[in-house]
């Protein structure tokens, strides 16, 4: 008999042979109460994210004013007047792009410095980190009533600080002024969240191994060059989701926009949430929810394009 034969019957053998408690292991399962735990978190799923989209679906080729028992479908009417003569709706999106281009650079920038300058563990960092994150903890009404105090054109802390050094001449009337009214909301809500993405920066800076800077060091790259190989690559993916959480932001400061611009707000001010709002405040649910539909897909080709922007720049730096 062959040895390859031997080890053959060998194998067999121990494959019959029961195991050392007398009985063969069975595959691990898993028990069926365990497939219990995940229907709560579906239940609330279902019940306040997808029922409602798929009624939004519903409702957007209706005429129904939310009230009545009975509507008309109206098909595509209320998409095609989106897209071809509604001006207010048009305006409040142009006023939303402006705010999240903004409020994307400027707060990505601000918050990526802010870690560089105190992502060190000392005493002194941490103090200043949490001062820069204190913002965050604060609720968009409150950030909207103190940037409102700061941006009065009478007793404001702004135009007084100007007046007292002098500068009566840079002296604003900041969101009574319609062509830059959008970008001093921008700059409240890039002071209010900054610090927040200055901690996911952080966490992101300490995860990069030092031999990869001690390599750049004995190679001779100066402090540009260390960040530009070796920083910037390896923040890139917490640069990613610090973009889809600012982009999520801009287009949801609803509150910021109401405290600052009241209810509702003038055009200058008007964003697609607000507009949204306006428009299911004056009894056209079947518009409104047409509306939503169209913001949903906006914002799914921002964040789609602003991925792809991000992944570009990981690759080409």
């Amino acid at each position: 008999m062959t040895l390859t034969t031997q080890r053959g019957q060998v194998g067999a053998s121990a494959a019959a042979r029961p195991s050392a408690g007398g009985r063969r292991r069975s595959p691990t399962r898993v028990h069926p109460a365990l497939w219990l735990f995940p229907l709560p978190a579906l239940a609330l799923y279902a019940v306040f994210f997808a029922g409602p989209t798929l009624q939004a679906f519903q409702y957007s080729v209706t005429d129904w004013d939310g009230f009545s028992a009975a509507y008309q479908n109206v098909g595509l009417k209320n998409f095609t007047t989106i897209a071809t003569s509604d001006d207010l709706f048009r305006g409040a999106l142009t006023n939303n792009l402006e705010f999240l281009l903004v409020v994307v650079i400027a707060q990505t920038l601000l918050s990526l410095v802010l870690a560089l300058l105190l992502q060190r563990n000392s005493r002194s960092s941490t103090t200043l980190r949490a001062l820069f994150f204190l913002p965050a903890i604060l609720s968009s009404v409150s950030v909207a009533f103190v940037w409102k105090f700061m941006y009065d054109p009478n007793f404001g802390l702004i135009n007084q600080a100007l007046g007292a050094v002098g500068l009566d001449g840079l002296k604003s009337s900041f969101l009574g002024d319609d062509t830059k009214a959008i970008y001093w909301v921008a700059i409240a809500q890039v002071w209010a969240h900054a610090g927040q993405l200055m901690v996911i920066y952080i966490a992101g800076l300490q995860q990069i191994p030092e031999e990869l800077y001690e390599s750049a060091s004995l190679d001779g790259a100066s402090q540009w060059q260390r960040f530009r190989y070796v920083t910037w690559p390896m923040v890139a993916p917490t640069t990613a989701i610090v973009v889809a959480y600012t982009t999520i932001q801009s287009f949801k400061a609803f509150d910021l926009i109401l405290g600052l611009g009241g209810n509702p707000p003038k055009g200058s001010l008007d964003i697609l949430s607000t507009r949204i709002y306006t428009t299911f405040t004056n009894s056209k649910f079947g518009y409104a929810a047409a509306e939503s539909v169209v913001f949903m897909v906006i914002i799914a080709l921002v964040s789609w394009l602003q991925r792809r922007a991000v992944r570009l720049t990981q690759h080409g730096v």
